[in-house]
């Protein structure tokens, strides 16, 4: 049983909006240290960048972030009751489309993730990953610090990662091949 004072658990509401994401990714990464963030923070981005797309926008997108000393759980709860496709295989059926802009997300999930899942919800479904690599947990601040409103139910379709000498993620900072994708916007010399 790990020690209560080492388990950080929060909760936010989210717009039902592309703002979302980035929303969700500084939340991830300024709530973890160490290795696994950069990986948590891809997954977390891909979680709510589903949940706003495929879902209709009468309703918040939930985050729910629980750190724990041996892993951290990543949960993102929306309004449709329909699974997210398949988390439960290691592999794609079929390779997705080199072209296609999309289609990726829960193939990095199934791949990067020591396991994942979904359950359904009273007003939807909730989708979560679990990264077994030890997470350091940083001292208490005062936000994301908002207590979990709900009782994580057990999940369904849980997916272990297939390999058990599977090695934790690159644990060095990503580089995105073509940098200039996340460079700032440069403020104009107007102030505009």
């Amino acid at each position: 049983m790990p020690d209560p004072a080492a388990i950080r658990s929060w909760h936010r509401t989210l717009p039902h909006s592309p703002q979302a994401v980035p929303l969700a990714r500084a939340l991830v990464r300024e709530a973890l240290a160490g290795p696994d963030r950069d990986t948590a923070e891809l997954l977390t981005a891909e979680l709510v960048a589903n949940a706003v797309e495929h879902t209709e926008g009468y309703r918040p997108v939930e985050l729910y972030v629980e750190l724990l000393a041996s892993h951290c759980q990543v949960e993102v709860l929306d309004s449709d009751p329909a699974p997210p496709g398949d988390l439960g295989s290691p592999v794609p059926l079929e390779a997705p489309d080199p072209l296609a802009e999309g289609g990726r997300g829960l193939l990095l999930i199934r791949a990067l993730a020591a396991a994942c899942g979904h359950r359904p919800t009273d007003w939807g479904k909730a989708v979560w990953f679990r990264l077994a690599a030890p997470t350091k947990i940083p001292p208490q601040r005062d936000a994301p610090s908002t207590p979990p409103a709900h009782e994580p139910g057990p999940p369904t379709q849980p997916r272990e990662h297939a390999n058990p000498a599977h090695t934790p993620p690159q644990t060095q900072p990503r580089q995105h091949a073509n940098p200039a994708h996340h460079a700032s916007p440069k403020p104009s010399p107007s102030g505009a």
